[in-house]
């Protein structure tokens, strides 16, 4: 009796450690900081004018499906808009101070809508109407992609049980790549290069209770548990903005820019050659 006390008792207070998630939990939207913000606060600012630098796309170049032991998915393990989170970066890095990012993701659109305003002034203004400034064309390209997902390349776990009265945990880990590189638009010349990893950790824990009761006639069984998954945008994004960071460093010691304040070399590349194109 006893014992059957006990492991009721132990099966309540389960149920309540892992149980709470509640309503009111539920949060507002909140601004999505970056993962390594202090990350690319901290790069040294760029010594002279912003650099002009342009984003097409950032394709997911894994074809991986969302990972799932039971049956196959048809949903995408990664984001199919990862240039957002890379032309976020270029924005972000060393408090903005470093890029100017042209827009290519939608340039069909952009450019609709310019043939749109210009064909609406000649209708109603006529010659009379004023002209639209020239689009600012870019002196650097970024290119690359995520290219690789691995699944389940790390799990394990632990569990025991004792008189029906039972604990386990186990996890797993995943891992995304992200490959990036920086072209030269007027020589096509590929300047830089990088690659970074980010693995994306799961864990989950739970508890449980089985016990027959009134001598073996009845059973009593209580489970309780949770689990933790971390975001693979989460991953993607981190890995990304880490690219961006490597990328910079890299073109400070081969002397393609300089940091503001350094003194070393000027630069033997010329790479801003937008002369005047950016002026309102």
């Amino acid at each position: 009796m006893f014992r059957t006390a006990l492991a009721i008792v132990m099966a309540i207070a389960l149920s309540g450690c892992a149980a709470t998630m509640k309503k009111e939990d539920w949060s507002k939207p909140e601004l999505a900081r970056s993962p390594i913000q202090n990350t690319l606060d901290t790069v040294p600012h760029l010594d002279g004018p912003k650099i002009t630098i342009a984003v097409y796309k950032f394709d997911d170049k894994t074809g991986q499906r969302k990972p799932n032991e039971k049956f196959s998915q048809l949903s995408s393990a990664i984001t199919q808009g990862s240039e957002v989170w890379v032309i976020n970066a270029l924005k972000e890095v060393g408090g903005g101070t470093w890029f100017i990012v042209v827009e290519r993701a939608g340039l069909d659109n952009l450019v609709k809508e310019r043939q749109l305003i210009k064909s609406t002034r000649d209708v109603y203004e006529g010659e009379q109407a004023p002209k639209l400034k020239p689009l600012v064309f870019a002196g650097l390209l970024i290119e690359g992609g995520v290219v690789g997902y691995e699944s389940n390349i790390e799990s394990g776990g632990a569990g025991a049980r004792y008189f029906g009265i039972g604990a386990n945990t186990q996890y797993r880990v995943d891992q995304v790549t992200v490959a990036m590189r920086v072209v030269s638009v007027q020589t096509g010349e590929v300047l830089l290069t990088s690659a970074t990893e980010k693995r994306i950790a799961s864990y989950k824990s739970g508890a449980d209770v089985f016990r027959f009761l009134d001598l073996g006639t009845k059973a009593l069984e209580i489970e309780a548990g949770s689990a933790v998954n971390e975001p693979v945008n989460y991953a993607v994004r981190t890995a990304i903005e880490a690219a961006v960071v490597d990328l910079i460093h890299q073109g400070e010691q081969k002397k393609i820019w300089k940091f503001k304040g350094k003194k070393d070399e000027q630069p033997e590349v010329k790479i801003n050659d937008n002369k005047g194109a950016n002026d309102e």
